[in-house]
C-alpha cells in the first residue's frame, strides 16, 4: 500500500468509527511513540507532543525516524501483531490513536515494507539515548564480535565483505583500516565525517539523532583494529540537534563503561564543523580539525599514513561505521552476498524533490534509478511532470528520463562518469529552467572553493560569469565552447572532487537539454 492509499484508509476507517469507542478513548492509559528527528519536528512532530503533553494517561515516548517524511508527523502505538502507525497525526487525532482505531500496521505500508533495511531496520523503534534500549534490538553485537578477534582478524573480516567507503570515494574500507593498522605510530586516531553537506542528503543525521551507539559502536570496532584511543565526531555546524544527541551519547557511554578499547580508555568528542562544503573532503576536514583553516591538502601522505597532527588517522563517514557494526554482527559473507559484483551491500538512497514520497530507502545496490524513482518515490507532485533527476549532490550529473534504466552501483555510475555521492537523490520538474539551475550550481562551486587550487577557484568564477551572460541572453555560441573547455580543464586539473566535481551538472546540463542554452543566445553577444 503507497503512502496516499495508507493516508485513504485512515480517513474511511476514522469516518466510520463507533462514537462509543471514542467516547471511552479517555480512560485508557496508552504509550504512543513519536520521532524526535529534525525532520518530523520541523513537519510538526513536537506540536503533537506539546499538545499531549498533560494528557491523562499518555505516555510519550520520544524515537529514531522511519525515514517516512511524507507522513510525518507519524504517530505509533503498540498493537496486537506489532507497531500501529496513523501518518500525518493532529492534536484532534488522540482519542482514536488511544482507542487504537484506524491505525495501519507496519506492514501495510508499501514504503517501508519493499525496503531491506539493514542500517536503519531500527529506526522508528530505537529510542536515541537509551542503552538498554539499544542493546535490546541488537545493539553492541558488533563490538561484542570484534573484541574476540584480533586486529588483522577484523580487518580480514571488512575485506571479505567488500564494504566500499559510504561517503562518495568508495575507496574499500579494509584497506584504509590496514594501512593505519601497520603505521608505527605512538597515537592513532579515529575520525568520523559528519560534515554532510550536500543537498538533499541526511541519513547520517538520521543516525546521529536517532540512534547515536550505532556510531559510537563502528569507531569503536576501527579503534580496535587500527589501534587508536582517541577519536572525533567532525559534525556538520547546520546539525545542532545531531551535535547534542552525540555528545549525550558519548557521555552515557563513558558512564557505562563501555567508551574502552582493549583495556585502555577511548577518549571521544563531538567537534563542531566550521560550515565549509569543502571540509567534507578528508584533507580539510582534517585541517579544520586542527584548528586551521579547512583547506585541501595534497595526497600523498595521506591520512591513513600522516592525518590529523600528522598521525595515522581513518576518517570514513556516519554511514560508514554504522555498515561496520552490522559486518560484524552478522558476518562478512552475509554481507558480501547483498548487492552487486562490486558494490556489496545495501545503499541508503534519499529522494527529495517533485516527488510525492521523500524519504529514506534503504535496499541492495543494483536497483535501476527509475525503479527507485517508481516504488519509493511515488510518482510526481500533482500538475508536476519529470525533467530531471541529480544523483550525488550538488557536484553530482543530471539525468534526463531516459537515463533512468542506469543500475544504482558504483561501477555503472562510474562507467558514464558520474558519482553516487553520498545517495542523495534529487527530482526535478518540467518548469525547471536547465540554464539557471546550471549557473546555480557553478555559483554553489565558486563560493564554498577552498581557493586552494587555481582551476577551482578561478575556474568556478569564470564558469559562473559564463553562464551568468548566457542567463541574461547575452551569451554566444563562442561562450558555450569555452564553458565547455572550462568544464573539462576542471575535472582534469583540480586539486579535489570539488573543483573536478564542479562542472559535471553544467555539462550534463548542456549535454541533455541544449536547446534551452542555444535559445538563449544573443545573434549580437554581450555589450562591449
Amino acid at each position: 500500500m503507497n503512502g496516499a492509499a495508507a493516508l485513504d484508509r485512515l480517513r474511511a476507517s476514522g469516518a466510520m468509527t463507533a462514537h462509543s469507542n471514542l467516547s471511552n478513548a479517555h480512560f485508557m492509559s496508552v504509550t504512543l511513540y513519536l520521532s524526535n528527528d529534525t525532520s518530523a519536528r520541523a513537519a510538526g512532530a513536537d506540536r503533537l507532543a506539546q499538545a499531549w503533553a498533560e494528557a491523562p494517561g499518555v505516555e510519550l515516548v520520544r524515537t529514531s525516524s522511519r525515514g517516512a517524511f511524507f507522513l510525518e508527523p507519524l504517530v505509533e502505538r503498540d498493537g496486537p501483531e506489532g507497531r500501529l502507525l496513523w501518518p500525518r497525526a493532529t492534536p484532534e487525532d488522540l482519542p482514536r490513536i488511544r482507542a487504537g482505531v484506524g491505525g495501519l500496521p507496519v506492514s501495510d505500508l508499501s514504503f517501508l515494507a519493499r525496503q531491506q533495511r539493514i542500517v536503519f531496520a531500527r529506526f522508528g523503534m530505537a529510542e536515541p539515548l537509551s542503552l538498554a534500549r539499544y542493546r535490546a534490538l541488537g545493539g553492541w553485537r558488533g563490538y561484542e564480535a570484534a573484541a574476540g578477534l584480533s586486529p588483522e582478524a577484523i580487518i580480514a573480516e571488512m575485506k571479505v565483505s567488500g564494504l566500499r567507503g559510504r561517503g562518495g570515494a568508495a575507496f574499500p574500507v579494509w584497506s584504509k583500516w590496514d594501512i593505519a593498522r601497520r603505521t608505527e605510530a605512538d597515537q592513532k586516531y579515529v575520525v568520523a565525517n559528519a560534515d554532510e553537506g550536500d543537498a538533499g542528503t541526511y541519513c547520517d543525521r538520521l543516525i546521529m539523532e536517532g540512534e547515536p551507539f550505532r556510531l559510537i559502536e563502528g569507531m569503536l570496532i576501527c579503534a580496535k583494529a587500527i589501534g587508536a584511543d582517541r577519536g572525533y565526531i567532525y559534525c556538520r555546524w547546520e546539525y545542532p540537534a545531531a551535535a547534542v544527541t552525540m555528545s549525550a551519547a558519548i557521555t552515557e557511554a563513558e558512564r557505562a563503561g563501555l567508551l574502552v578499547v582493549d583495556g585502555r580508555p577511548f577518549r571521544l568528542e563531538v567537534f563542531r564543523g566550521a560550515g565549509s562544503y569543502v571540509c567534507g573532503e578528508e584533507t580539510a576536514l582534517l585541517s579544520s580539525l586542527e584548528g586551521g583553516r579547512g583547506m585541501v591538502k595534497v595526497r600523498p601522505p595521506y591520512p591513513a599514513v600522516a592525518g590529523l597532527y600528522g598521525k595515522p588517522t581513518v576518517v570514513s563517514n556516519v554511514l560508514t561505521f554504522g555498515t561496520v557494526t552490522e559486518i560484524l554482527a552478522r558476518g562478512a559473507a552475509w554481507h558480501a552476498s547483498l548487492g552487486t559484483e562490486r558494490s556489496k551491500g545495501t545503499i541508503a538512497l534519499q529522494l527529495g524533490g517533485r516527488i510525492r514520497q521523500p524519504g529514506l530507502v534503504e535496499i541492495p545496490f543494483g536497483a535501476t534509478l527509475g525503479e527507485v524513482l517508481e516504488r519509493f518515490g511515488g510518482g510526481m507532485v500533482e500538475g508536476a511532470r519529470f525533467k530531471a533527476v541529480q544523483v550525488g549532490g550538488p557536484l553530482g550529473s543530471l539525468f534526463p528520463e531516459s537515463a533512468l534504466d542506469i543500475p544504482l552501483c558504483f561501477d555503472a555510475f562510474n562507467d558514464i562518469g558520474a558519482v553516487l555521492g553520498h545517495g542523495g537523490i534529487v527530482v526535478f520538474d518540467d518548469r525547471t529552467d536547465m540554464v539557471e539551475l546550471a549557473r546555480h550550481y557553478m555559483t554553489f562551486t565558486a563560493d564554498e572553493s577552498c581557493g586552494k587550487c587555481t582551476p577551482c577557484r578561478i575556474g568556478s568564477v569564470r564558469g559562473r560569469e559564463l553562464l551568468e551572460r548566457i542567463e541574461a541572453g547575452q551569451g554566444t555560441a563562442d561562450d558555450l565552447t569555452l564553458l565547455a573547455d572550462l568544464g573539462e580543464t576542471m575535472k582534469a586539473t583540480s586539486l579535489c572532487a570539488h573543483g573536478a566535481r564542479g562542472p559535471y551538472p553544467v555539462l550534463t546540463a548542456m549535454e541533455h537539454w541544449p536547446e534551452e542554452f542555444t535559445r538563449r543566445l544573443s545573434a549580437v553577444g554581450p555589450p562591449p
